[in-house]
């Protein structure tokens, strides 16, 4: 299957490089199609120009792949870690040129995306685009009074919080599940909001992100998307990225 997109896409498809890091490879003249040194933002056809870097042949880009992944706590969202902790990319096949969608926090557990698409995943998380994480906060204290706050929307140093949907359930021992839904994804937003309305946290779960919900997938597992799930995110990065009759299809 050919496909015509721009150069530095193409490489960042390949999983050569980010788009941006593509993006000065070509500048540096280090990038050749058909014997030519690109140029940034040219077109090509993938499967059929012959790409280069460092005059060693790229292979065609992957088809785009998505995996739905249950990620446990204790797991780092990144491709590596210092400290050899386990890693999300440690709990799903090796594919060329993956990535996630949405960083998870350390002990935060839930639905991660992970896409070879980067366009997409750049669209999933811009805040322009108002997509929608779901979460369960296992949290102590005044509930009723931190529901309250939360829907009034909530001050926090680097912005205001102003959730879609708020609301809880009783359990035991005191303890509630604390539902939130944003359109952000700001840096552990969730902690940090039920820390300003007063509330402990002892476990926090994404059930949901965009389309895309955790069901009964068990911790540590995977799946692909289904079909209605990706007709649905193809809109959502429609509707915040027009289309470009240089890009490739999501």
């Amino acid at each position: 299957m050919t496909e015509t997109m721009r150069i530095q896409r193409a490489l960042a498809r390949a999983g050569v490089a980010s788009r941006r890091h593509s993006e000065d490879l070509i500048a540096a003249g280090r990038v050749t199609v058909n014997g030519r040194v690109a140029e940034v933002g040219q077109s090509v056809v993938t499967g059929t120009d012959e790409i280069r870097v460092d005059g060693k042949v790229v292979q065609a880009p992957v088809e785009s792949e998505w995996i739905v992944l249950h990620k446990p706590a204790g797991v780092m969202t990144t491709r590596s870690d210092p400290q050899r902790r386990k890693t999300v990319f440690d709990l799903v096949k090796d594919v060329r040129g993956l990535t996630y969608v949405g960083r998870l926090d350390y002990m935060t557990e839930g639905v991660l995306l992970l896409t070879t698409d980067g366009k997409a995943a750049h669209a999933l998380t811009h805040p322009s685009g108002g997509v929608e994480r779901t979460y369960i906060a296992i949290v102590s204290g005044d509930v009723d009074s931190a529901v309250r706050q939360a829907r009034r929307g909530v001050e926090l140093p680097d912005g205001p919080v102003r959730a879609s949907e708020v609301h809880s359930t009783p359990i035991k021992n005191g303890r509630h599940e604390f539902h939130v839904t944003i359109t952000e994804g700001r840096k552990r937003e969730v902690r940090r909001l039920c820390t300003a309305i007063g509330l402990e946290v002892e476990r926090l779960i994404r059930t949901k992100y965009g389309p895309v919900e955790l069901g009964k997938l068990p911790a540590g597992k995977s799946r692909a998307l289904t079909e209605v799930e990706h007709i649905q995110i193809k809109k959502l990065v429609k509707s915040v990225i027009p289309s470009d009759p240089l890009s490739s299809r999501a």
